[in-house]
């Protein structure tokens, strides 16, 4: 077939991608095919374990990523790979989505692993009810398709001397959408999906002045502040795309700090990939403490100045 596809919208979520689809290429005897928009990203995908690389043109203001999609769909109708791995960020997801319809085939979408099982087909898993249980899938149509969350795999290892070839592709536009202005979504808080550490404000925080205190300590842990439901939902005090939770964001730090935050399981779904919970709570029988690796009992008006502190004389 045509090997096990990778794309991704940018750098950090290809390598991601190449360090599972190198594993599934091996097992399935096939090679391992990335896209890129540069040559000098491909060739840095290829020093990251990719066989082969086609080079995609830079869009334009005007041209949206359908156009993209297009390439890669009449690409995979005269190639026929075995598998497409798609980083399931918003943008990906929905292009991971029209993709299978495309190819009139199955979509694992969330999906948080996947290996191939002794018939040669991939084994995906995701989370479903609230993450209260896995869900184990197989496509039956090919390619066989995943769209994965950012950071759920690790990046691929460098591989020196690695050898890969590039080759082009070009884009015939075929979408409907054309671009007629960006606009781009800032939040003053930061990218949450994206950080490596996340600090967490739950309801134990008693006045939004005192939000204050929480965006202190995210400055010292070069961190980003998320929020509990009631935090965005209830008092506005953090826009709602800050919610963590179930019907809000999954995050994935390296550290997860949940300050004032009870740990109903609505939210600790959202932070089930964390590395590290820590959690600050003055009830010592908050649900919180049963996912946390490390728990601080005590008043987080006493606590987190403290440690603040502390982490502003290190730096």
């Amino acid at each position: 077939m045509g090997g096990i596809w990778v794309f991704a919208e940018n750098q950090e979520n290809t390598l991601e991608l190449l360090n599972k689809g190198q594993e599934i290429a091996r097992d399935l005897h096939e090679k391992l095919v990335a896209f890129a928009t540069s040559r000098t990203m491909a060739e840095n995908y290829i020093a990251y374990g990719a066989d082969q690389i086609y080079l995609l043109p830079p869009l334009t203001e005007k041209e949206a990523w359908g156009d993209y999609l297009y390439a890669i769909a009449d690409e995979a109708v005269k190639l026929l790979p075995a598998v497409i791995l798609i980083a399931g960020t918003m943008r990906g997801r929905e292009m991971a989505a029209r993709l299978a319809q495309k190819l009139n085939t199955g979509l694992c979408s969330g999906c948080i692993n996947l290996s191939v099982n002794q018939s040669g087909q991939l084994e995906m898993q995701r989370l479903i009810y609230g993450g209260a249980a896995v869900q184990t899938v197989v496509c039956t149509g090919t390619p066989q398709m995943a769209a994965i969350p950012p950071r759920t795999f690790e990046p691929a290892p460098y591989q020196e001397g690695h050898p890969g070839q590039i080759g082009e592709l070009f884009l015939t536009p075929q979408s409907s959408v054309k671009i007629q202005e960006l606009k781009p979504v800032v939040s003053a808080e930061g990218n949450l999906a994206e950080a490596r550490v996340v600090i967490c404000a739950g309801r134990g925080i008693e006045k939004e002045e005192d939000m204050e205190m929480i965006r202190r300590l995210a400055q010292a842990t070069d961190g980003q502040i998320g929020c509990t439901r009631p935090i965005s939902e209830e008092l506005h005090w953090l826009p709602e795309d800050l919610c963590i939770g179930l019907s809000g964001q999954q995050v994935k730090p390296d550290l997860y700090v949940g300050v004032g935050v009870s740990g109903q399981i609505q939210h600790t779904t959202g932070i089930r990939e964390s590395k590290v919970v820590l959690a600050i709570n003055r009830d010592e029988n908050a649900p919180v403490f049963e996912v946390a690796d490390f728990g601080v009992i005590g008043d987080l008006y006493e606590v987190i100045p403290k440690l603040t502190d502390e982490l502003e004389k290190r730096k």
